[in-house]
């Protein structure tokens, strides 16, 4: 089986969580399009450990690109769609 690389895994992470209700299950304590996703639905999502989707989720989160938000013992992850746009802005720019 051909691993993906991580760039493809982090960009489809960013893809999912643009319509995480279409991509995630329902969770009972949290709303998944104004909390986001928890590192377990990312595992299980990208058929990878959670240590692995971890390194992920925080690669995008130090970049800006994620926001955090903790809820009872679980983190949280869902996109800044400000930053997502500034950094779109800078590549159009030609940086």
């Amino acid at each position: 089986m051909l691993r993906k690389s991580t760039n493809a895994s982090r960009l489809e992470i960013l893809d999912w969580l643009k319509d995480p209700v279409a991509h995630f299950p329902r969770r009972r304590h949290a709303d998944l399009a104004g909390d986001g996703v928890t590192v377990r639905a990312v595992a299980v999502k990208l058929g990878v450990s959670r240590r692995v989707a971890g390194a992920h989720l925080d690669v995008l989160t130090r970049l800006g690109l994620l926001r955090t938000r903790r809820i009872r013992h679980r983190t949280y992850y869902r996109r800044d769609e400000i930053r997502i746009a500034e950094v779109a802005r800078m590549f159009e720019k030609g940086w």
